[in-house]
């Protein structure tokens, strides 16, 4: 497993959170941290709440109890990669101009980008292996090409905590291994790391910290702890609405 040194400090702490929609409940009574400088995946079956959870720690969504408090500059210091199906695909768009986006936080939305800008967005294209595709409409991408862009993106973005949800869904698995990469990078530079995974072979192996969920917590902490053959069962009866 991929080795971790933390903060004490949490980058995310919730407390009492509950998130839904009108009269449906999504998460309940959610209580944790995510440490600063950690390597953390959320994890459970579906309709467990995880892209619900990311939603309203990115902002996205209130919520409907609790409180979440954001370390440093709240949610300036917070960068989000959706999952792929939240994208229009056909939106006219160049890869260059989608992965320039990720610098709009720190240089503003309606300033030009100077030298140093166009520099960085040229090295992030070869970081994720699209060197000569910055003139490519969007729409003309593959699956995985798409989510490199993406990567390309969050990585032209300066902000010290990363969520993502669902990165690596429906894409092969060489392009799964370069953008784990990336991920484990950035985690190297001390950045925490938030993401929403399913493969738990991958969790397991390279993620130290795990939240699983099922519509409220059933076990936050340790991975080997959390991702128990116990916990994991409880987890699915919970989301099948066996207990609730």
């Amino acid at each position: 497993m991929t080795q971790d040194v933390v903060n004490a400090t949490p980058a995310i702490q919730v407390e009492h959170l509950f998130l839904g929609w009108r009269d449906k409940v999504a998460v309940r009574d959610l209580s944790g941290s995510f440490a600063q400088g950690g390597l953390h995946a959320v994890v459970g079956p579906n309709g467990a709440g995880k892209s619900t959870l990311l939603h309203a720690l990115t902002g996205q969504l209130s919520p409907l109890k609790g409180r979440i408090r954001l370390a440093g500059k709240g949610l300036k210091d917070l960068a989000f990669l959706p999952q792929r199906a939240e994208l229009d695909h056909s939106f006219p768009i160049t890869v260059y101009d989608l992965v320039a986006m990720g610098a709009w936080q720190r240089i503003g939305a309606w300033r030009g980008l100077s030298e140093p800008e166009h520099e960085r967005i040229q090295q992030a294209l070869v970081q994720v292996g699209l060197e000569g595709f910055a003139a490519r409409p969007i729409s003309t991408l593959s699956g995985g090409q798409l989510q490199r862009v993406l990567f390309a993106r969050l990585a032209m973005n300066d902000a010290p905590t990363l969520l993502l949800d669902e990165p690596f869904a429906a894409i092969d698995k060489a392009t799964t291994d370069d953008l784990l990469a990336m991920l484990q990078h950035w985690h190297a530079q001390g950045r925490t790391i938030i993401v929403v995974l399913h493969d738990l072979h991958m969790v397991r192996e390279h993620f130290p910290h795990t939240l699983l969920l099922a519509g409220q917590a059933v076990a936050w902490g340790d991975t080997a702890e959390v991702l128990s053959p116990e916990h994991l069962h409880l987890a699915r009866h919970l989301c099948a609405g066996d207990y609730l």
